[in-house]
């Protein structure tokens, strides 16, 4: 069986089952067998319920007790009764399932698994697994996987397409050099693909899962070194004479520069006024100032006769880049030389915008992935800036910089000689032609190359981002604006909701607004975490109908998340229940209060970029961080949120606390887009990797010796896959 087949060669998996897995990334097999499994199922023996604590998730066996009682309370409907064993009793509740009254009967024997909360005086096991103790004996001590779901696709479906797709793919063709796995003791594919989805042991798992996450590092790190090989030779056609508009913005703001961000700004006009063409990334926490330092670099291009863009992950946040540009730029006189370009437009305005770029009447592009649209031409461009790295990647930044070819390492090339993929967005004022489109040496000769410049409030230690962003360099900053009020943050347990919630509303009733970020977007059969769809109703039952509550996670379709981020931003919504879509999402100063349930389910690096939604204003603001599991009361990584607001020590901390059992539900989503690997998680097999690539490359710097041509086309095309997936 062919990896590249389509799932619908499965048994069982017709067009309707297909376009389930397609909204879940997964088309061919080599998609399945490599969408790894989220978390695992352990199936430990029952407990005497004598001994359990609130928080922790168990499996106990009795007999009920008590004849189920089923309450309406406001939109739900909740089931109770009672089981007993010889060590005590417990109370159980289910949510909207009043069909249990008919299945479970006073005196049955049955072992139930669920997570146990401390409700008031008493134990209560809620929306528990109900079994018979035959059927949890077949399961007793098993692994089971867990998958990312999306409506319609059961855990079920997955795990029965996975075991199809392990008996009939041949995994045996290992690409990654037999040397780098012999020195660094890595499993073999066949092995590792097997037991990352069915593990028969912890043990084991943790050897599959190493060789995986190296694999998957090393693919990508051998793809930026080569593209940064290819980078070094290119030649600044775009040199800056004169920074006095520059300075004129620099000694009209309202505040002073931080030392950082004035060693920085002279960074980036030394790699303007330089030689080479700049590639550099800013590292900044979320406020310390990096908008300003791409504005100074914009207008310092328009000064000297060129243009540039400004390419943003979301379409409300391109709008507020645009507006606090054209406002900077009014004390300059500069306010009409620059244009929004979004997906959301009508095709009159995107005509006069593309007009005005293609005849230089504007200077400045500030927009979404419309930038890189065929139809979108620059007189001259000389200056690529993205917002939040992690979300475009490498393949974005070339195709807003008309620059894929230099990129064709990461593409590979096909048999005609062209780069798959390839999607030239940028004219720059040089007529497209045939040899344009073709991946020799010649590619792209005559067409300027601009300037990149990368924003990033994502705080990675400076030792890892040289490895991971290998083809930028880096400039960092750690000051913070004077005038930032520091965030109250605390960690609490469930029992804090009913406080949480009044302070929310005494927030709102002076005139402020709050997020509440849960960790799923609906219930899922296999966790037990909050969910968006859930809570949002729930809420809307606890605070007054005065108070507007919606929802918001990534299933929804890019028009209505905008819609909502909108309202949001305008003040007409009070409390935004979503998921971490909202990491990287609009400027709402309004927001005085986060509120992250189950916040020992994210890493801390995610739960500083989600804590950095608040803050942003005049008015203090909150954190509250809820931790589900109450047996771990004492969470060492929350107490290190509830202590700094400093990211890079966060991130420091993160690294210095993870070890090798933290392999799910810490995951630091969107960050680079890795599929199994966790750049703090796996730190030590980064750098393990980066060096191997180091060794490989010093060898056979363009792998074309024999033992590393299918590393090669493995390299070429994981990265192109993945750039593709990263796509907008």
């Amino acid at each position: 069986m062919e990896r590249n087949a389509k799932v619908t060669s499965l048994k069982g998996v017709g067009e309707k089952t297909a376009k389930l897995f397609e909204r879940v990334g997964v088309v061919t097999l080599d998609d399945l067998v490599r969408y790894y499994p989220r978390d695992y199922e352990r199936f430990d023996p029952p407990v005497p319920i004598g001994t359990i604590t609130a928080g922790g998730v168990y499996a106990v066996e009795g007999v009920i007790v008590k004849s189920v009682d089923v309450k309406q309370m406001k939109h739900l409907r909740i089931v109770t009764t009672m089981i007993r064993d010889d060590s005590g009793i417990l109370r159980v509740t289910w949510f909207n399932m009043p069909f249990l009254r008919n299945t479970i009967k006073k005196g049955m024997r049955i072992i139930l698994r669920g997570r146990v909360q401390c409700n008031q005086y008493e134990m209560c096991m809620e929306q528990p697994t109900m079994y018979t103790p035959a059927a949890y004996d077949a399961i007793a001590g098993s692994m089971q996987p867990i998958y990312g779901l999306t409506a319609g696709l059961t855990n079920r479906v997955v795990q029965q397409s996975v075991k199809q797709v392990l008996e009939k793919l041949d995994t045996r063709k290992d690409c990654l050099p037999a040397a780098v796995r012999k020195e660094h003791e890595l499993a073999e594919l066949n092995f590792a693909l097997e037991t990352i989805h069915f593990p028969t042991s912890e043990e084991n798992l943790l050897f599959a899962r190493k060789r995986l996450v190296f694999e998957e590092f090393f693919y990508f790190i051998t793809g930026i070194r080569l593209m940064k090989e290819k980078q070094e030779i290119l030649e600044n056609v775009f040199p800056v004479r004169t920074h006095a508009l520059a300075d004129r913005l620099i000694a009209g703001l309202p505040y002073e520069l931080t030392g950082d961000q004035k060693r920085v700004w002279e960074e980036i006009l030394s790699d303007l006024q330089g030689d080479g063409v700049m590639n550099r990334l800013i590292q900044g926490d979320v406020g310390s100032g990096k908008t300003v330092l791409a504005v100074l670099a914009m207008v310092t291009a328009a000064e000297n006769g060129y243009q540039s863009a400004l390419m943003a992950p979301t379409e409300v946040l391109a709008r507020q880049h645009y507006q606090s540009l054209v406002e900077m730029l009014e004390t300059l006189g500069l306010d009409e030389r620059i244009v929004l370009l979004t997906g959301s437009m009508t095709a009159k305005e995107k005509r006069e915008a593309y007009r005005r770029l293609r005849e230089h009447e504007a200077d400045m592009a500030v927009g979404t992935h419309a930038l890189i649209q065929d139809k979108v031409e620059f007189a001259a461009l000389s200056l690529v800036i993205t917002d939040e790295q992690h979300r475009f990647g490498v393949k974005q930044r070339a195709q807003l910089a008309g620059t894929s070819e230099n990129g064709a390492a990461l593409s590979g090339v096909n048999d005609e000689g062209t780069v798959p993929g390839e999607a030239v967005a940028v004219n720059n004022g040089v007529a497209r032609d045939e040899t344009a489109k073709t991946g020799g040496s010649d590619a792209g000769a005559n067409r300027p190359v601009p300037h990149i410049l990368v924003m990033s409030a994502t705080p990675i230690p400076r030792t890892m981002a040289i490895i991971l962003y290998g083809d930028l360099d880096i400039s960092v900053i750690h000051q913070m604006p004077k005038n930032r009020l520091p965030i109250k943050n605390c960690v609490v347990g469930d029992n804090y909701h009913p406080k949480a919630y009044k302070f929310i509303e005494k927030e709102i009733r002076s005139g402020h607004q709050a997020y509440i970020i849960c960790p799923m977007v609906e219930e899922s059969e296999m966790v037990d975490a909050e969910n968006v769809t859930d809570y949002s109703q729930k809420l809307r039952g606890i605070f007054p109908g005065d108070i507007v509550i919606e929802s918001l996670h990534g299933k929804m379709k890019s028009d209505e998340k905008n819609r909502i981020m909108e309202r949001f931003a305008a003040g007409e919504i009070h409390i935004l229940v979503s998921t971490t879509v909202v990491e990287v999402g609009v400027n709402v100063p309004n927001a005085t209060v986060m509120m992250v349930e189950n916040a020992e389910r994210f890493g801390l690096a995610q739960l500083h970029q989600l804590r950095g939604r608040v803050g942003r204003g005049s008015a203090q603001s909150y954190c509250i961080f809820i931790n589900g599991n109450e047996a771990d009361a004492k969470n060492k990584r929350l107490e290190i949120m509830n202590q700094s607001n400093d990211g890079f020590f966060i991130a420091s901390e993160d690294l210095r606390l993870r070890g090798p059992g933290d392999m799910f539900g810490l995951r630091q989503s969107g960050l680079l887009e890795f599929a199994i690997g966790d750049i703090f998680n796996d730190a030590d097999v980064l750098k393990m990797a980066s060096e191997a690539v180091n060794e490989v490359l010093a060898d056979d710097p363009e792998l074309i010796k024999e033992e590393n041509r299918e590393y090669r086309r493995r390299t070429d095309e994981l990265m192109h896959r993945r750039m593709e997936r990263l796509s907008l």
